[in-house]
């Protein structure tokens, strides 16, 4: 008993010297506190500091040394930010624009060019019908009606690579079309090149080298409108045979099949979303096909066949027609935001006038700048106005013969023609003095005007 009564006394006085101790320890830093340089605290923060638990005053510095960290790290992503801001901005810039929400007010800057700065690529027998532009604005190909495909580089003009035609029935020959090829696309990573011709084949081609790699089949009518979404490997292709066909070039597989149109279709594009667009031809009408709901939009404006179609950006797109329209649509309206009649004016003889077909249009990404083609002569530029409802004349380029395919560089440094004497879908009329070429317009834009000074500067 006296043992353990000694253990427990013992016990209380180690506590009374800790809590004594603690008390002194208190105080001696209250003292130290009151000595320091740092301002004098007020009487009410030093009796709640009195007053305040051990374990309070642990979670009041934990709390302290936390604001402290996050205000550092704060400072440190300011910092990086401010660093970064010229990256991020172009990033952010670049998602917009891919995303269709950026429209650069471009037209206004643009400069008709002199004819002798026009450069004529020559090479095919026939007229061309299609073309595309390599993503890094290096390299054009072109395809004619003489069932080559020839690549040209934009700088020298020379050719780089012929893919001949191929005879059918011919074995042991190197792969190539035996008919007219109407249609070209172009991956947006420049690996592949995919073209379509009146046999019904899509063959796909690696574009570096031009070697063929795999050829499609499964449309019933000559192919006549082929479009890689951009950002993949997912090829779009439009027929005659008036279906819209879903391919994977990357597994060199057959996706899906979509129907709709009442006549042969005529033209394709796509962007970077699930979907395409259409231009159904003699059925009068335009349509957007959203892929992953297997649905699709019916558009109607023009009277005539819509021969050619492009997209501006995500929201927006451009036609052209055989009764000489041009017309602006967005995906909110099913009828024109812009009808142009008459683009290209008319021909024949007085009392009998029939407008200009028009053959090609093209569109600079993003931008308000719009071209169109016809057999009139000329290449015309466009201004879409304010919200896409109106559509103004900019210049005309001169260029004889029938404007099959228009392409703009990336950048808009310059535009692409593909020229013919016959129209590609057709042979309605020759054009004898026309060269069949393809076309590098530089497009240059007038010098920003300098801000005025300031006034007493």
């Amino acid at each position: 008993k006296k043992g353990s009564y000694n253990s427990q006394a013992d016990s209380a006085g180690d506590r009374g010297k800790s809590k004594g101790g603690g008390k002194m320890n208190e105080e001696i830093s209250s003292d130290s506190e009151s000595e320091s340089p740092a301002p004098r605290r007020t009487e009410e923060v030093e009796e709640e500091e009195l007053e305040e638990t051990a374990q309070e005053k642990k979670l009041r510095l934990a709390k302290l040394y936390l604001e402290q960290l996050r205000q550092q790290e704060d400072e440190k992503a300011e910092a990086r930010a401010f660093e970064e801001d010229q990256v991020a901005g172009r990033l952010k810039e670049d998602v917009v624009s891919m995303e269709g929400e950026l429209t650069q007010p471009l037209s206004a800057q643009i400069q008709a060019p002199a004819p002798a700065d026009i450069r004529v690529l020559r090479g095919h027998q026939l007229s061309i019908t299609c073309l595309v532009i390599t993503p890094d604005d290096l390299a054009v190909f072109s395809a004619a009606k003489d069932c080559s495909i020839i690549k040209w580089s934009v700088e020298s003009g020379r050719k780089l690579h012929v893919i001949p035609r191929a005879k059918k029935g011919a074995e042991g020959q190197p792969p190539g079309h035996s008919s007219h090829v109407l249609c070209m696309a172009i991956s947006s990573d420049g690996k592949y090149l995919a073209s379509g011709d009146r046999s019904k084949l899509i063959l796909v081609w690696e574009a570096q080298s031009c070697r063929h790699l795999y050829t499609f089949t499964g449309h019933r009518a000559a192919v006549s409108g082929l479009a890689f979404r951009r950002g993949t490997h997912q090829l779009y292709s439009t027929s005659h045979d008036r279906s819209v066909k879903v391919w994977n070039v990357a597994e060199n597989s057959y996706v899906e099949t979509l129907f709709g149109h009442q006549d042969a279709v005529a033209a394709l594009d796509a962007l970077s979303r699930e979907c395409c667009v259409t231009a159904g031809g003699r059925d009068g009408t335009v349509r957007v096909w959203k892929i992953p709901e297997e649905s699709q939009l019916v558009f109607y404006g023009h009277q005539g066949s819509i021969d050619c179609i492009h997209l501006i950006n995500e929201e927006h797109m451009v036609s052209g027609a055989d009764d000489g329209s041009v017309a602006l649509w967005g995906l909110s309206k099913k009828r024109p935001l812009a009808l142009q009649r008459e683009a290209h004016g008319l021909r024949g003889e007085p009392g009998l006038e029939q407008p200009f077909w028009v053959s090609s249009v093209a569109a600079l990404l993003n931008t308000d700048l719009v071209a169109t083609g016809s057999h009139s002569s000329c290449v015309r530029l466009w201004q879409c106005g304010e919200g896409f409802r109106q559509l103004d004349r900019l210049c005309d380029i001169p260029l004889v013969g029938f404007i099959n395919s228009l392409k703009f560089s990336s950048t808009g440094d310059f535009l692409v023609a593909g020229v013919g004497q016959e129209h590609r879908l057709g042979r309605w009329w020759r054009i004898k003095e026309a060269r069949n070429s393809v076309c590098i317009i530089p497009l240059r834009r007038v010098p920003a005007a300098p801000a005025a000074p300031a006034a007493g500067s």
